[in-house]
């Protein structure tokens, strides 16, 4: 199984979205294609690729599917997540060696040294257009999700990445995680069944801190880069997972 890279792209951050349009004919050829986009990615993920085109395949097809209206839907249940997606909140450009001038144990100055030595682009999202509170949350999912890692203390190994999307689906019912653990349980059943047990533990960690915590969908990280992270996890009620 390839690892989903940590994810500037653990979606589709490089995916064109079409606009949404009233015409019967176009929406239904385009129903199918997100349905065929689907299976075709499951199947490429079933095969242990969990490539950036693969995952962004997924996502695209996803996208157009009532489950990320409902995810949506689900989010603005809570004020302060509402608040931001009406906002369509996107930050400035991260400018990384600024980031690195911050106090050591912030969180601004961690997650620039992580990008800086992964060399993920922290900027992929810079003049991306929103059509839809869906299309507006897996952007931002997305555009967070590195932060998501370092919050959490979840890694960027395969079950750490597992982890995390276990961690998204006790705040929210976020359909490409649904999809991507599905998909890895399936997997290592048949591949590699001796890392079951490692996949597993790491799922039931992620679901359980992400019961706990509070709304990570809801934070301006970008707004306090200068906070301690660990006065961020203290703040979000989260126990991290310790490093491996």
């Amino acid at each position: 199984m390839h690892l989903l890279t940590s994810a500037t792209s653990n979606t589709s951050v490089n995916v064109h979205m079409q606009k949404q349009t009233r015409n019967p004919i176009v929406k239904g050829f385009m129903l199918i294609l997100s349905k065929v986009l689907i299976v075709k990615a499951s199947i490429s993920m079933l095969f242990g690729d969990n490539s950036l085109q693969t995952v962004g395949d997924m996502t695209e097809g996803l996208l157009a599917t009532p489950a990320y209206k409902l995810l949506a839907e689900h989010l603005k249940q809570d004020s302060m997540c509402r608040t931001i997606i009406q906002e369509r909140y996107i930050p400035p450009t991260h400018d990384l060696d600024k980031l690195l001038s911050l106090p050591s144990d912030s969180l601004g100055y961690i997650y620039a040294a992580q990008m800086k030595k992964s060399g993920y682009n922290p900027n992929l999202h810079e003049g991306m257009t929103v059509d839809s509170d869906a299309h507006y949350v897996e952007i931002r999912l997305s555009q967070t999700h590195d932060i998501w890692h370092i919050v959490t203390g979840f890694d960027t190994t395969i079950a750490s990445e597992f982890g995390l999307q276990a961690f998204y689906l006790a705040q929210f019912p976020y359909p490409l995680a649904t999809m991507l653990i599905a998909n890895a349980l399936i997997f290592t059943t048949l591949k590699t069944p001796e890392m079951l047990p490692q996949l597993l533990e790491a799922i039931a960690q992620g679901f359980k801190l992400g019961k706990t915590a509070k709304p990570l969908f809801a934070q301006k990280w970008e707004e306090e880069w200068s906070k301690p992270l660990s006065q961020w996890q203290a703040d979000l009620n989260i126990q991290p997972i310790p490093s491996q």
